[in-house]
């Protein structure tokens, strides 16, 4: 399963696109900010990073040419506003592997985002992210999960949530803090999704998910993750 970060400050654009590159079956991970962007690319491992040019904090070619000289080959696709052709070729030459001009149809950076990661058919190389709790194995970057030696079905979404809890161990997460960093949500919007996803991981990875010894429920805040 192809993982991708999505680095892109406008809201409604981020959520459609996250929205249908999972229904493409990508595990996508989102960013709403250059700083942002920046250090989820170099330090998490992704098949694809699909990169703004114009964003708050520090812009799009800054945080490629920052990518590149971090050693990361990621392939990355930028999207670059209609007639900024200075962009584009200052992209290419930094180290951008193709770009898209905004407003873009979906089918054609759905092509592109394929044409990209056939021609990078291994995972660039990163430092090996495998987490262990009670009987359970999860290798973020081979996107594996195995309890009691048998493989566990995760939706991508419940993969996602998983591994931002281990990379947060100890630290008490908010509902807004997850539906923020893990949905791409704004904090202001009223859901139970992340308690429903939260039962599913128990479901699927506790002993007893009645009495959870690891996702844990913290009273009046949220949850947190322990081992």
């Amino acid at each position: 399963m192809d993982s991708i970060l999505l680095v892109e400050d406008e809201y409604a654009l981020r959520m459609t696109l996250g929205d249908r590159l999972r229904q493409e079956g990508y595990v996508v991970d989102c960013a709403t900010d250059g700083d942002e962007g920046f250090t989820k690319a170099t330090q998490l491992p992704f098949d694809l990073i699909i990169l703004d040019i114009m964003l708050p904090r520090r812009d799009g070619l800054d945080v490629c040419r920052g990518i590149r000289e971090s050693g990361v080959i990621t392939p990355v696709l930028m999207l670059t506003a209609r007639g900024r052709t200075a962009d584009k070729v200052t992209g290419l030459k930094i180290g951008a592997d193709d770009y898209v001009t905004k407003p873009f149809k979906v089918p054609e950076l759905l092509a592109r985002i394929e044409a990209l990661l056939r021609r990078a058919p291994t995972r660039p190389s990163a430092p090996s992210a495998v987490y262990e709790f009670g009987q359970v194995r999860v290798d973020v970057r081979g996107t594996e999960v195995v309890r009691d030696g048998r493989p566990v079905d995760l939706s991508a979404r419940e993969f996602q949530l998983l591994r931002f809890f281990l990379e947060n161990e100890g630290a008490t997460l908010t509902r807004e803090d997850l539906l923020t960093r893990v949905w791409g949500y704004s904090a202001s919007t009223f859901t139970r999704t992340v308690d429903v996803h939260v039962a599913g991981l128990r479901q699927k990875l506790e002993d007893d998910p009645r009495q959870p010894r690891f996702f844990l429920t913290v009273q009046g805040l949220g949850y947190k993750f322990k081992k």
